[in-house]
């Protein structure tokens, strides 16, 4: 691994931790009061989008990275939408 891979593989790790702290918040606290559902919306599709950029590319860190972060943003749209439910019924 050069020193060009090395850096990006530690980009993508630290960029993979960039919702890490929101979801963890969010369900510790079990409130998504002030989180927006379309910024988590917007995300997922462009995660989406740059796992395709880098399947096509044949870079396994912008595939493993976003998929990471695509994971992450869906928690969050799931969230969102299930404790907006459950708060709604309540």
């Amino acid at each position: 691994m050069n020193g060009v891979d090395l850096l990006g593989a530690v980009a993508g790790v630290i960029t993979t931790l960039t919702f890490l702290p929101q979801v963890i918040k969010t369900i510790k606290d079990k409130s998504v009061k002030d989180i927006s559902l379309m910024m988590f919306v917007i995300a997922a599709v462009n995660e989406a989008m740059w796992i395709v950029y880098g399947a096509l590319k044949n870079d396994w860190v912008i595939i493993l990275t976003n998929a990471v972060i695509l994971c992450l943003s869906l928690t969050m749209i799931y969230l969102k939408i299930a404790y907006a439910r459950k708060k709604a019924n309540v």
